[in-house]
C-alpha cells in the first residue's frame, strides 16, 4: 500500500515524470524461495504480459525495476537472476552485507543499511555499555550467517569483545534443538545475548525462555524483530523488558495514513490480487466475511462483510503511520526509481551518457539504461533525508536504538534513545541517552558481561589456555616490574635505579644501603672507635705525664709515644668505612688503614728488634749490636718500613683507584653503595705487607719470650702478635664472604679488634702498675726482680 501510495503521488506530481504515468504489479512470493526466482526471472525475461505504447510501436518489457524483496536469501536469488539482464532491484529490507558485492550483484540496491554497519553498530553499543562477553543467535540463512560472520571478524578488533556461544536457531518445529539452545544461554556467564533473526525464531525461542524461567538476560534485537508487537506482551515483558534493538529509521509520510483509509475491498471478487489482499485485510480487521460465507458462517453469529465498515474506528497497526519505519524503506525506493527514470527522460540528445552521447529513448527504454541513472540518483525526501547510492548500491546508513519500556500498569512501549549514523565527514557516530533507558535488573542498573574481570593495575592478562582472548587471568607482576593501567598485557620492567611498589603499580626509587652513621651497626661501631681513640689520648697523656717514671723510660718511650699515636690513627681510619661512600673516602680508607698499620707493627718490630738488641748487649762481648739501634736508627727504620707502604698505597691509586660502586646484585630491591678495591692485586699486596711486617715481629717477639724479666717487654709483643695476626687472618673469608655493609662492617671490627688488642696488651700491664702500683714504677723494683731471678 505503501509503494501504491508513493506512485500515486509521483503521477499527481507535474514536476517529475511529467506526462509519464507509472505503473505497478504485486507479487506475493508466500515466503518461498521458489516462487520468487520463479517471478524475477519472468520479470527480467519479459516474459510477463507486454503493452503497447501507441497502435504502431511495440514497447520494452514493462518492467523497469523492482521493489523487494524482504528476505536476503531471496533477494540474493532474485539479484543473481537480474543482475544478468542488468535490470535493477531496489530492496528495501533485504540487509545481508553479502549483496553489497558489485560483481556477484551489479544492478541490486537497497534503501537499508547493510547488516555491515548493523553489526558496527551494535559492536559500539557493546562497547559504550563495557559488554565484551556476549551470546550470538542467528537464523539459519544468509540474513543470520553473514551478520555472524561480521561479528566473528569485528567483534574483537573493534569492540575488543568475545562471542561466549553461536548458536544458530532453526527453522519450523525443533523443540529440541530450542531447548538445547536456550541451556546454553542459561549455563554461560555472557548476560548479554543478540538475535539475528526473524519473529517466527524469536517466538520459538521466547516460549522456551519462559518455560525455563531465563531471567536476568540483556537481550539485543536486530531490525528484523524490533518492532515485532507480538513479543510486546506482558507475559513476554518480563523476560525481553529493558530490551535494546536496532531499528530502521523512522519516517512518517505525509498523506499516507489518508490513502490507506479510502482503501476499499472489491465486492465483486476479481482475481486481483491488490484487492484479493485488501478482502483478506478488511476479513481479518472487522471479523466478517464477504459472500459466499463458509457454511455454518451466519448462523454460528459471523457477520457479512458490508465494504462500508469505517476503518478509522479500528485498533490497527496499519493507520499508525508515525511508527512507520520499514514502509518508509518503500517510500524511498519507489522514488529512487522513479527519479532515475525522470534524469533518464530528460537527457539532451548529443550528451547523453551512452554511446556517441545518445540518450534513451522513450519507445526502447533499457532496464541496463535506467541501472546508469539509478547509480547517480541524488535527492531529498518531503522528510528531509538525503537519498544517494554508493559504488555498492548502499545509502547512507542510520539507525535508531530502541528500548523495551515494561511500565508500572502492565503496558509496553518501545522508544527511541538514541541514533547510530555514517556521515561523509564525521564517519560512524553513536548517540545515546542513558538516562530514558529502561533496565530490567533490580539494580536499575546496566549489567556486567564479562567472561573475566579487568585485570587491575600492578597485574598483567594471561589468557586461559583454550578459551577466547576475552577469557584471562590476571598475574601479579613480578618484582621489579609494574603495570599502571588496567587490563595490562605486560609488565613493563623498572630502570635500574627503581623498584616496583607493593601494589607493582608504579616504580620507586630503590632503597640505598651503606655502613651508615644512623644504623645501630654503625653507630656501636663509631662509639667504638672514638673509644679507642679516646683510650689511646688517655694512655698518652698518661705516658707523656710519667715519662720520667722508670716503666715508661723502659725501651725506648719515644716508640710508645709513636705506637700509641699510629694506634690512634687506626682507631680513627675505622671511620673512614663509615656513611656514605665517595670517592676521597674509598680512595683514603684503604691508604690510611694500610699506612697506619704498617707503621704501627713498625714500631712495634723496631721495639721487639731492640729487646732482642738490648739482652745481647747485656752478655759479654756483644755491645757492638747497640750502635746499630740508636734512636736514629730507630726512626729510621719505622720511617723506611712506612715508606714501603705509602709507595704501595700511591702505585694502587695511581694505576687502579678504589671508587664508588651501586651494587645490585646482593638485593634486586636496594642499591648497596659499596667501595670497589679497584685492584684486587694491590689490595692483597697491601695486606700482605703489613701481614709479613706482623708475622716477623711475631716471631722475633716468641724468640725473645723467655728472656729475663728485666726484657719482659717481649712476651706482651708476642701476645699482641698473636692476637692481632688471629684477628687478620680470621677477616680474610669473613670479608670474603660478607655481602654489601657487611663487608665493610667486618673490616671495621677487624682493624677495631686488633687496635684494642694490641692497646690492652702492649699497654695494659704498664698502666696498670702507674694507676695502681706504683711501688714497683721504679728502677730498683724493675732491676731488682731481674736480679733476684737471675
Amino acid at each position: 500500500m505503501t509503494m501504491a501510495f508513493a506512485i500515486d503521488e509521483i503521477n499527481k506530481n507535474s514536476n517529475l515524470l511529467p506526462n509519464v504515468t507509472m505503473g505497478y504489479s504485486l507479487y506475493d512470493n508466500c515466503a518461498s524461495l521458489g516462487i520468487s526466482f520463479r517471478a524475477s526471472l519472468l520479470l527480467a525475461s519479459g516474459q510477463e504480459e507486454r503493452f503497447l505504447l501507441d497502435e504502431t510501436c511495440v514497447g520494452a518489457p514493462p518492467v523497469l525495476g523492482i521493489v523487494g524483496d524482504v528476505y536476503s536469501t531471496f533477494t540474493i536469488a532474485m539479484s543473481s537472476v537480474t543482475g544478468l539482464y542488468k535490470l535493477p532491484i531496489v530492496s528495501y529490507f533485504a540487509t545481508c552485507s553479502c549483496l553489497s558485492d558489485r560483481q556477484r550483484f551489479p544492478s541490486f540496491f537497497r534503501t537499508i543499511p547493510s547488516d555491515a554497519f548493523q553489526v558496527r553498530a551494535m559492536i559500539q553499543i557493546l562497547k559504550h555499555f563495557g559488554w565484551i562477553w556476549v551470546g550470538l543467535l542467528i537464523s539459519d540463512d544468509d540474513y543470520g550467517l553473514h551478520a555472524a560472520r561480521s561479528f566473528q571478524s569485528d567483534l574483537g578488533p573493534s569492540g575488543g569483545g568475545c562471542l561466549a556461544y553461536l548458536e544458530v536457531l532453526p527453522w519450523g518445529d525443533n523443540p529440541a534443538e530450542i531447548r538445547r539452545i536456550v541451556d546454553v544461554m542459561k549455563k554461560s556467564t555472557a548476560r548479554v545475548v543478540i538475535v539475528f533473526a526473524h519473529e517466527s525464531h524469536m517466538i520459538n525461542l521466547m516460549q522456551e525462555v519462559v518455560r525455563q524461567n531465563v531471567t536476568g538476560l540483556q537481550w539485543m534485537a536486530s531490525e528484523a524483530w524490533t518492532a515485532v508487537a507480538v513479543l510486546q506482551t506482558p507475559h513476554l515483558m518480563p523476560y525481553l523488558g529493558g530490551t535494546l534493538s536496532i531499528a530502521i529509521r523512522r519516517g512518517e509520510i505525509p498523506g499516507l495514513r489518508d490513502f490507506l483509509l479510502q482503501m476499499r475491498p472489491d465486492l465483486h471478487q476479481n482475481n486481483s490480487y491488490g484487492n484479493n489482499m485488501v478482502n483478506q485485510f478488511w476479513e481479518y480487521t472487522f471479523q466478517c466475511r464477504f459472500a459466499p460465507p463458509p457454511v455454518g458462517w451466519v448462523e454460528a453469529g459471523g457477520a457479512l462483510c458490508t465494504g462500508e465498515e469505517d476503518l478509522e474506528k479500528t485498533e490497527t497497526e496499519l493507520l499508525n503511520v508515525a511508527e512507520f519505519r520499514p514502509e518508509y524503506n518503500v517510500y524511498k525506493a519507489v522514488y529512487a526509481l522513479a527519479y532515475a527514470l525522470d534524469n533518464m527522460l530528460r537527457c539532451v540528445p548529443g550528451r547523453g551518457p551512452f554511446s556517441g552521447h545518445s540518450c534513451g529513448t522513450f519507445q526502447r527504454l533499457e532496464p541496463w539504461q535506467l541501472l546508469h541513472y539509478l547509480q547517480k540518483v541524488n535527492f531529498t525526501t518531503s522528510l528531509g533525508d538525503q537519498v544517494s547510492f554508493d559504488e555498492n548500491g548502499d545509502v547512507l546508513p542510520i539507525y535508531d536504538i530502541m528500548n523495551w519500556l515494561w511500565l508500572p500498569d502492565g503496558r509496553t512501549k518501545v522508544q527511541v534513545v538514541g541514533e547510530v549514523k555514517k556521515s561523509t565527514f564525521n564517519g560512524e557516530e553513536l548517540t545515546i541517552d542513558e538516562d530514558k533507558i529502561f533496565w530490567n535488573f533490580e539494580s536499575k542498573k546496566p549489567a556486567q558481561s564479562v567472561c573475566s574481570e579487568s585485570c587491575p593495575p600492578g597485574t598483567r592478562m594471561a589468557r586461559k589456555k583454550g578459551e577466547p582472548e576475552c577469557c584471562f587471568d590476571c598475574i601479579p607482576c613480578s618484582e621489579g616490574e609494574i603495570s599502571n593501567k588496567t587490563d595490562s598485557m605486560e609488565c613493563t620492567t623498572c630502570p635500574e635505579d627503581f623498584w616496583s611498589s607493593p601494589q607493582r603499580d608504579h616504580c620507586v626509587p630503590k632503597k640505598t644501603e651503606f655502613l651508615s652513621y644512623h644504623d645501630p651497626l654503625g653507630i656501636c661501631l663509631t662509639a667504638a672507635s672514638l673509644l679507642g681513640t679516646f683510650i689511646c689520648a688517655a694512655v698518652l697523656g698518661l705516658f707523656i705525664y710519667h715519662r720520667q717514671t722508670p716503666i715508661v723510660r723502659a725501651n725506648n718511650s719515644e716508640l710508645s709515644f709513636l705506637l700509641l699515636v699510629s694506634l690512634k690513627l687506626c682507631f680513627l681510619c675505622s671511620l673512614l668505612f663509615i656513611g656514605h661512600p665517595r670517592l676521597w673516602t674509598c680512595q683514603l680508607r684503604h691508604a690510611a688503614f694500610g699506612i697506619s698499620f704498617v707503621l704501627c707493627v713498625s714500631c712495634i718490630l723496631v721495639k721487639t728488634m731492640v729487646v732482642l738488641a738490648v739482652f745481647r748487649a747485656s752478655k759479654p762481648g756483644g755491645g757492638a749490636s747497640l750502635k746499630w739501634f740508636g734512636a736514629v736508627q730507630q726512626r729510621g727504620t719505622v720511617l723506611a718500613l712506612t715508606s714501603i707502604q705509602a709507595a704501595i698505597c700511591t702505585a694502587w691509586l695511581v694505576s687502579s683507584s678504589p671508587g664508588p660502586h651501586k651494587n645490585t646484585e646482593y638485593h634486586k630491591d636496594k642499591i648497596v653503595y659499596e667501595c670497589v678495591v679497584g685492584s684486587t692485586v694491590g689490595f692483597a699486596v697491601l695486606l700482605g705487607y703489613i701481614g709479613l711486617l706482623a708475622i716477623l715481629s711475631f716471631l722475633l717477639a716468641f724468640l725473645a719470650r723467655n728472656l729475663p724479666d728485666n726484657f719482659n717487654e717481649a712476651k706482651l709483643i708476642t701476645f699482641s702478635m698473636l692476637i692481632f695476626c688471629a684477628v687478620w687472618v680470621a677477616f680474610i673469608p669473613a670479608y670474603v664472604n660478607s655481602p654489601g655493609i657487611y663487608a665493610d662492617a667486618v673490616e671495621v671490627f677487624a682493624i677495631l679488634a686488633s687496635s684494642f688488642g694490641l692497646l690492652v696488651a702492649l699497654f695494659g700491664p704498664k698502666c696498670f702498675i702507674i694507676l695502681l702500683r706504683p711501688e714497683r714504677n721504679t728502677k730498683k723494683a724493675i732491676m731488682g726482680r731481674g736480679t733476684a731471678k737471675s
